[in-house]
């Protein structure tokens, strides 16, 4: 007698069906897969998840993936750390992630042939389970149908390729020139020569960027030895920009083992170098397509002038997602374009809120806060609050800002992780936005991450003080 199925506790979503038929596509279009991805994006934006043999990966799109709702929350070692008793304390309980539509790919690399696709979790009634990172997003994107606005959206990534081998101490240290064998010391910004000695790696970057269906658009040298920045395309689903920027970040990683290298997106890995961003370019379009951004003019509209205001004034409580972790705030130094206020500017990089030149149809904002280490959903849902703040309330962000201005820091910012958490738990603004459970699950979540890293003492300490 055959087994009956398991039946669901409740309905499959409706974009299940536009997943399973893309699935459904892509699997014949590559007979030789031997197993199926179903990733889920936590809130320090590790990539987790389940391998399912191929055979097996059809019933993710009738019953989808049981997982613990905790398998969010974890800290950046992969701790639970059991929030507001998520987790341990609650009997660590299953919820049931879904596939996205869109997000299907082979993957590229090492390990088995094998596809891989994004899924949502959601809860017994059918809402986004707490403290998913982009269901957050999706959230603050909703708020825009109202003003009957899109925003369009591109994420722009910097990296260091370093030396997989540490120092005698233990840190990281640039890699061997591939020509040379000698190891990198000189800053190279913008240099073509950089891109044709490393292009080994680019090669493999765009062929995975092929394969997994990531719209990379230009790449360069930055300004350290060893970095790059990588640009992605602008996308009138912001979700999927975001996404792009998760799958990003996954086949650097993968590029860079291909080649002989390892790549972090740590904020400041050198002391004395400059940090990684998280770049954020976002114009706005009304129903009939226009960006209402533009007026014509070379200045921009007032909307333009309210959204600006919005992201400053939602900035001191919105540093924790821009800046998530201890080492975020190295950044935060003059001198080293990353910026340590709100000043806003016309092609003005030293400004943390830059117009950059553009023709009027593409007037964007490109916020510069955010260091590499964010969560591209959270920072994003971070970034369309403020927009979205400023404009409902036509916020007005002062004059723009002119030569210099990073040796101006802002007392408002927090520039330490625990004033961030402090100003994001005490925040009256972006729970309205995110979500109060995914909020309040975040803010606990990295408050406890930094306890924990904390306690440990460092080589430094003993010594300093021993």
């Amino acid at each position: 007698m055959n087994k009956a199925a398991p039946v669901p506790s409740f309905a499959r979503p409706a974009f299940v069906d536009a997943a399973r038929a893309e699935f459904e596509a892509l699997a014949a279009a590559h007979p030789d897969v031997e197993c199926v991805d179903a990733l889920l994006v936590d809130i320090g934006s590790t990539i987790r998840g389940k391998r399912l043999p191929i055979a097996d990966a059809r019933r993710l799109f009738e019953y989808g993936m049981q997982l613990p709702r905790s398998v969010y929350l974890m800290d950046v070692k992969g701790e639970m750390v059991n929030p507001f008793g998520r987790g341990f304390g609650d009997g660590d309980p299953d919820g049931t992630g879904w596939p996205i539509p869109g997000t299907l790919s082979p993957v590229w690399g090492e390990g088995p042939k094998r596809l891989q696709m994004l899924t949502t979790m959601r809860d017994e009634d059918g809402t986004p389970t707490p403290g998913e990172p982009r269901a957050a997003l999706e959230r603050t994107l909703e708020r825009f149908g109202d003003l009957g606005l899109t925003p369009v959206a591109a994420l722009e990534l910097e990296f260091y390729l370093v030396d997989p081998k540490r120092d005698a101490n233990g840190s990281p240290q640039p890699p061997l020139d591939p020509r040379s064998g000698v190891r990198e010391k000189d800053n190279a910004v913008y240099a073509i020569d950089d891109l044709d000695r490393y292009a080994a790696f680019h090669e493999a970057l765009n062929a995975a960027a092929r394969l997994q269906n990531v719209p990379l658009g230009a790449s360069s040298s930055e300004y350290a030895p060893g970095q790059f920045e990588v640009n992605l395309q602008h996308q009138t689903n912001a979700l999927r920009a975001a996404d792009h920027a998760v799958l990003l970040k996954q086949i650097v990683k993968a590029a860079a083992r291909a080649t002989g290298f390892e790549a972090t997106f740590m904020a400041k890995p050198y002391p004395d170098r400059i940090g990684s961003g998280l770049h954020i370019h976002v114009s706005m379009l009304d129903a009939a397509g226009h960006n209402v951004f533009d007026d014509g003019t070379s200045h921009g509209s007032e909307r333009l002038r309210h959204a600006i205001g919005g992201l400053q004034a939602l900035m001191p409580e919105s540093m924790a997602l821009f800046a998530p972790c201890l080492n975020s705030y190295r950044r935060f130094e003059p001198d080293m374009f990353a910026p340590v206020n709100r000043r806003w500017g016309y092609n003005n990089r030293s400004a943390g809120l830059r117009i950059p030149v553009s023709p009027g149809a593409g007037r964007r904002i490109e916020h510069r806060v955010a260091g590499a280490d964010a969560s591209p959903y959270f920072t994003l849902a971070g970034v369309l609050a403020g927009l979205h703040h400023g404009l409902v309330n036509r916020l007005d962000p002062g004059a723009p800002a002119t030569g210099n201005v990073s040796r101006e820091p802002d007392l408002a910012l927090p520039f330490t992780l625990a004033d961030a958490l402090g100003r994001f738990a005490d925040s009256t603004v972006l729970p309205g936005y995110l979500g109060a459970d995914t909020a309040a699950l975040y803010g606990e979540t990295k408050r406890l991450e930094a306890a924990r890293f904390a306690k440990i003492i460092s080589a430094a300490e003993y010594d300093w003080y021993l």
